[in-house]
């Protein structure tokens, strides 16, 4: 039997403890998890791509069947480079479905052999953003619950300059 291999991709603007949840779970389903940072069109970042690399890394660093790397393009383009057909997204509520839905569909309009996989988020973190942990820190609000050390570390010098 082959390994099961999905990529999880997202912009990761920071990772939360949220995106490790589905990171950590989807875990049970796939032998290997390839973390694909992107640089979302749609969105202006606080961390660069290299940034955001590098605080994954630190993140997933116990986690030895995950890989963390970055992507330009269409994601079909990157998943196919990987010799992957699986995408792992997570969902939090019904308007991430629809959102999430649109993008499942269109990829698989793009390249048919690629499925994506949806995973609900824990209730625990289904109101968790990395928007929200970004104004929670911005006006000095705790995020320890929200993001691993390093990348609270990171938000607070953003936020200091």
């Amino acid at each position: 039997m082959s390994e099961r291999i999905a990529v999880y991709p997202g912009s990761f603007d920071p990772v939360t403890f949220g995106h490790l949840d589905i990171l950590r779970r989807g875990l049970s389903v796939f032998d290997h998890i390839i973390v694909a940072v992107l640089n979302n069109s749609r969105k202006d970042p606080l961390f660069s791509v290299e940034e955001r690399v590098s605080l994954l890394k630190e993140a997933t660093a116990d986690l030895k069947s995950v890989t963390v790397d970055s992507f330009e393009g269409l994601l079909v383009d990157y998943v196919q480079k990987k010799k992957v057909s699986v995408v792992l997204r997570g969902l939090r509520a019904i308007s991430d479905f629809e959102y999430e839905l649109q993008i499942a569909a269109i990829n698989k309009n793009l390249n048919p052999n690629i499925e994506t996989c949806f995973m609900m988020t824990s209730n625990h973190y289904s109101f968790l953003s990395s928007s929200m942990v970004k104004e929670a820190a911005m006006y000095g609000g705790s995020v320890h619950e929200l993001v691993p050390a390093p990348v609270e570390k990171a938000l607070k010098e953003k936020f200091s300059k």
